[in-house]
């Protein structure tokens, strides 16, 4: 529902002529309900811009067919299946490449392709509560995991760059594709271990308990809530100087970082006290007059109305010519010379399958007699 769909929509915001091949069913993602115009919902419309979509019976060897036909002049093919279920159907790796020798094809799957649970089904929640990080962001309290597909998220980025590594390489070793792996485990703990890998840098580990103190803080105002923290001595001295307590700038147990870090929880609950006597936009603005790093704490409504978002233009509105003003999260770089691009939205279900069958040579008999038995919708 997204680590593959988001993936492909990355690339095609780059450029890429991107294919979404569905089942006669649909993407699951279709179907997850209100809000709704014309044929798109909200949660597939964030997935699925700049694509084409054909959908297909590919339980049938007619339609096992097509999709080998497209396969043959494509020059990635990413694959959110578990493992063996392509090479099952007809289109695994072994199989496509034999006739296309510089296809690059990503394999995204929750575990890898082999091991104990590579035939176990995984979803998000799967991977966050295996990942070893859930016990950090409970903090004190009950393991918690993050409120957001992150993990389908950072899977989906690691799968696009997989890709476009692998074309790269493609072009510079003689033309030659390859099969990528991306499991959902190995993405997620890529992303989120390294800083919670702290205690496990030397093995075997040093003896005794080693606690790292929580730098993950939220300090409470009178009216909200801000977010920083003091990491370098200049931004502690300016930070005491900015709530008015430059006496706590000398104090020996926070004066420089190693004694912050060994005496974190009396640092938090001092300069808490401070900001307890600020409302957070007053705060906010005498630490920016100081040079400190502290930023709000936003809703998702206050995030869109902020004035570097909205210059950065991080989010955008595109009229769709039936479902009307529809907004998107942009492609997160900015390039000099190719900027990333918004050509298509998120396409309804079937909706160019005519259009990419024709593409490969079949004529509009062809394809409706394909319509009417059932091979693609």
């Amino acid at each position: 529902m997204v680590s593959g769909p988001l993936a492909g929509q990355n690339l095609g915001d780059l450029g890429a002529d991107v294919i979404k091949i569905e089942t006669l069913l649909g993407d699951t993602a279709r179907w997850t309900g209100p809000p709704e115009r014309a044929g798109i919902n909200g949660f597939f419309s964030q997935f699925n811009r700049n694509k084409r979509a054909m959908a297909v019976n590919m339980k049938d060897p007619q339609g096992i067919a097509l999709v080998r036909k497209l396969a043959l002049d494509a020059d990635v093919i990413i694959c959110n299946y578990r493992p063996g279920v392509a090479d099952r159907l007809g289109f695994g790796y072994d199989s496509l490449c034999a006739d296309n020798r510089k296809l690059v094809f990503i394999s995204i799957t929750g575990f890898g392709p082999d091991g104990p649970y590579a035939d176990r089904p995984a979803y998000d929640l799967v991977t966050q509560g295996m990942s070893g990080t859930m016990p950090a962001q409970g903090n004190e309290g009950p393991p918690q995991m993050i409120r957001s597909v992150i993990a389908d998220k950072c899977t989906a980025i690691t799968a696009a760059s997989a890709a476009l590594a692998a074309l790269l390489e493609r072009e510079r070793n003689g033309g030659q594709g390859q099969h990528v792996h991306v499991p959902m485990l190995n993405a997620y703990a890529q992303l989120t271990l390294p800083d919670v890998m702290t205690n496990e840098a030397f093995q075997p580990t040093p003896e005794g308990e080693i606690r790292i103190p929580n730098l993950f803080h939220t300090w409470n105002c009178s009216d909200g809530h801000l977010v920083g923290m003091p990491i370098e001595d200049k931004h502690y001295s300016n930070l005491c100087k900015a709530l008015g307590r430059d006496d706590l700038a000398e104090d020996e147990r926070f004066k420089a970082l190693s004694n912050r870090m060994a005496n974190c929880e009396e640092m938090i609950e001092l300069i808490d006290a401070e900001f307890n006597k600020w409302t957070w936009r007053e705060a906010l603005e005498s630490l920016h007059e100081h040079d400190v790093p502290f930023a709000p704490v936003y809703d998702l409504d206050m995030f869109m109305n902020d004035p570097q978002v909205q210059h950065n233009g991080t989010l955008f509105d595109v009229e769709e010519p039936e479902a009307g003003t529809m907004r998107y999260v942009r492609h997160p770089s900015v390039y000099e010379r190719t900027p990333a691009t918004m050509r298509r939205h998120p396409p309804r279900y079937g909706q160019h399958t005519g259009e990419i069958l024709s593409e490969t040579g079949l004529s509009e008999d062809d394809i409706r007699q394909l319509r009417e038995a059932g091979i693609v919708a």
